[in-house]
This record gives structure tokens, sequence and C-alpha cells, in this order.
């Protein structure tokens, strides 16, 4: 670009450089850092050494924050095109098993008490739309980089008008050519020695978000585990533990929270990154972030993997569903029981005071006896009821208790998932294994 503007550089400097761009020697490199306690310094002092002839060339006008701080929003935007199609890949697994389950009756929870029904697939799509959220803010943090592109130890493009005798014009052409040249349509049109590090704050907050979305989605799997509703993926050959051996523990989803749990501290370090950068830069930023976004960016693509495996091989149990909406459907149909007494020639207050005696009643033998819940049977027996006992298995029909929630997950699925995952038409199905 350089040349291109007007520089003498000669071809054949170009073209030693250009044949020894993959030559690097990492030992040689190590050596000299210990010397000039300087990482892009010693890049370049050795590559000059391979490249005799471009040695007066290299690094011209640049400084160590054009090398790093332009080499990292490439990463940057790389590690995004990493991610998204994964995302995309548990999102899609996620999506047939809301359908495959949108009319399943299971109880909901509030407060992890048992609350009204919804079904396993409203369940499913209540982790879809937290991941939608995610797939959306880190598209919108990996379109909205743009370039360091050329602007000097300051961010001032002293060094280069100085290069250029004072031509303002192809100081802005060479920003913009290179800004091309690593394939992004913007640069940031100002910095100080380095990019703003609000950049990596908003990179870091998507990344984090879906650690806890993760998280969450992970931990119902857990708890739903716990009650032998659904269970992950389980090898036939896997040991859970190795003094019980009848455990079954969900491994996967345990490993997902762990690493969302790291991942969603991380984002603390750049925020006080951003926060301790002295006027246009001060050095403390170095080490600390060449750990947090490469593990950032790790952590994410480990849970993302372990998602998919999750999410294809999630197994459910009706029957065992079955039996906990049994257990705490009659207390929930009793509103139901009531208006159709009234319907059928009842006092809505009689019916009421029959109603609670029988609930307490059932409710003493289910907690004080650890029986089962027999209030329809203690209903069936009073012949107060007998004007709704032909009706009576069609008021404790699970699927009436669902309201809109099968017909919540088709819409759902088709307004808001399905053209999202437009983006990712190119993601097969396939088969995520893991190693225990």
């Amino acid at each position: 670009m350089h040349r291109e503007l007007g520089l003498a550089i000669k071809p054949q400097q170009i073209a030693e450089m250009e044949s020894h761009v993959n030559d690097i020697d990492f030992e040689a490199v190590a050596k000299e850092e210990r010397a000039t306690r300087h990482d892009v310094m010693a890049h370049v002092h050795v590559f000059s050494e391979q490249c005799p002839l471009a040695a007066p060339i290299i690094h011209l006008g640049a400084t160590s924050c054009y090398v790093g701080d332009n080499t990292d929003l490439l990463i940057l935007r790389q590690g995004f095109d990493i991610l998204l199609p994964k995302l995309g890949s548990v999102i899609r697994h996620l999506a047939k098993f809301a359908l495959e389950n949108r009319s399943l009756p299971t109880l909901g929870f509030t407060h992890l008490q048992p609350a009204q029904l919804t079904t396993v697939g409203k369940r499913a799509t209540l982790w879809l739309q937290d991941l939608l959220m995610d797939e959306r803010a880190i598209r919108r943090a990996r379109n909205d980089l743009r370039f360091r592109g050329v602007k000097g130890t300051t961010g001032t493009q002293a060094s280069f008008l100085q290069l250029f005798n004072g031509d303002a014009e192809k100081v802005r052409r060479l920003d913009d050519l290179v800004t091309k040249m690593a394939g992004f349509e913007k640069h940031y049109a100002v910095t100080g020695q380095t990019y703003s590090r609000k950049v990596d704050i908003e990179c870091l907050n998507a990344l984090s978000s879906l650690g806890a979305t993760v998280h969450k989605i992970c931990t119902d799997i857990r708890l739903l585990a716990n009650m032998k509703e659904i269970e992950e993926p389980f090898e036939s050959t896997q040991i859970g533990s190795s003094a019980m051996p009848y455990k079954r523990n969900p491994m996967r989803s345990e490993r997902c929270c762990s690493v969302a749990r790291h991942l969603m501290t991380l984002v603390n370090n750049v925020l006080n990154t951003a926060a301790t950068q002295w006027m246009e830069r001060t050095l403390d930023d170095s080490a600390n972030r060449r750990i947090t976004l490469s593990e950032a960016f790790l952590s994410a693509d480990t849970i993302l993997m372990t998602l998919q495996n999750i999410t294809q091989g999630l197994i459910v149990y009706p029957k065992v569903i079955a039996r906990h909406v049994a257990q705490e459907l009659p207390f929930m149909s009793t509103e139901n029981v009531i208006m159709a007494m009234v319907k059928a020639g009842g006092d809505r207050q009689v019916c009421h005071e029959k109603i609670r005696v029988l609930s307490h009643e059932a409710g003493a033998q289910v907690k004080q006896h650890g029986l089962d819940n027999d209030l329809v049977d203690r209903i069936r027996k009073d012949s107060y009821f007998a004007p709704i006992l032909p009706q009576l298995d069609d008021l404790l029909n699970p699927a009436t208790f669902v309201g809109r929630a099968p017909e919540q997950v088709v819409e759902f699925l088709e307004e808001e998932v399905y053209p999202m995952l437009e983006n990712y038409k190119e993601i097969e199905s396939e088969t995520v294994e893991l190693s225990i």
C-alpha cells in the first residue's frame, strides 16, 4: 500500500518478505525478546535478519499497536465466526426438541414450587428465547467490529504524514486501503495508541451473557434430571460414580455450568481495563487482555460444543412427568370442579367448602403419610359431586391445563427461530461427540 501511494519501496523487497512470511523462527524470536523485552520488536528484528533487502522498510511508520490491535480485531472477528455457527446448531437442536414436545404437559415451577402446567416444549422455548438474544448480541458485536487501521503512535497519524511529506490525502487513502485489504468495511475514525477498549467490553458482554444463558439452561436440565423427567445423553458404558454404580450424573450440564461461571466473570476484566486507560493508553491492559480475550472465546467454544452434544440427545421420560403431574393436578383442578358444579346447579360456597376439606385431607395423605394424592378418589366417593362425575376425567385432563402452550411453541418457532436459522443454512445436524 505504501508503494502504491508513491513511497520508494522496491518490488524485490516485497517479494522477499512474502517468501518468508511463514518462516517464523520462534526460538530466535524468544531469544530476542529476552534481550529486548519487547514482543513486536523481537519479531521485527528476526524478520529483518531473514529479509536483509527489505529490512530498511519493515515496520515502516508502524507501531506495536498497529500490529497487535489490528491483529486482535481480526482474531476477534474470526472467533465470532467460529462461535456463531455452533450457537446456531444448538438453537436448531433445541427447536426440534421444542416442536416434538410442544404438547407434552408438565408441571410448571415458580420459586421451584409446583405451579400451573406448561409443556416440555414450551419450557424449551424459554431457553431458545435467551439463546436468540445471545445470537443477536454476538452477531451484532461481530458486525460492529472495525479495523484500527493506520493511526500512528498516539492516534494522530503524524509519522505517516511525515512519510508522505505532509500529504494528508495519501494518509487517509492508506488508512482506507489497509482497512479494505484486511477485509473490514470501516476503520475507527479516531483512536489513541489503541482502539478503544470499550470494543472489548462489547465483545465480552455478549459472550458473558451467553455464559449466563447456558448456565440457566443446564441448571434446569440438572434439576429435571434430579426429578428423572429429562436426562442428558448417557453412554451405555458411562460411569456416574466410582462408589455408587447406579448414579447417572448430568456431568455435561455440570461442565457447562462450571465453565459458564468462569466466562461470566471475565467481563469484569475488560471493564477494569477500559476504566484504567490513562490518556492515550497505558500498558497494564496488555497481559490481562491476552489471557481474558483468549479465555472468553475458548470458554464460549467449550460450552457451545458441550451444549450441542446435550441438546441433540436430550431424553424425555413422559411417564415420570405424568406421575408428577398426577400428584399435583388434582389441587390445580379444584377451580374447574367448582365451576362445573355451579353449572350443574350447585352452590359455589358450599362446593368450595367441600373441596377445601377434601383437599386438606388429601394433602395430609401426601405430606404426613407419604401416600399418593387421592383427592380425585375422595371427590368420586362424595355423593355431593355425583352430577359432574361423568365429566370428571375431562376436567382432569392435563392437556386442558396448558393453555396455548403448544400453539405458542409453533408460533415462536415459525416467527422467530426459523427465520434466524436461515443465517445458518450450511449447518447440518451433525453429531457432536465429546470425550468424557
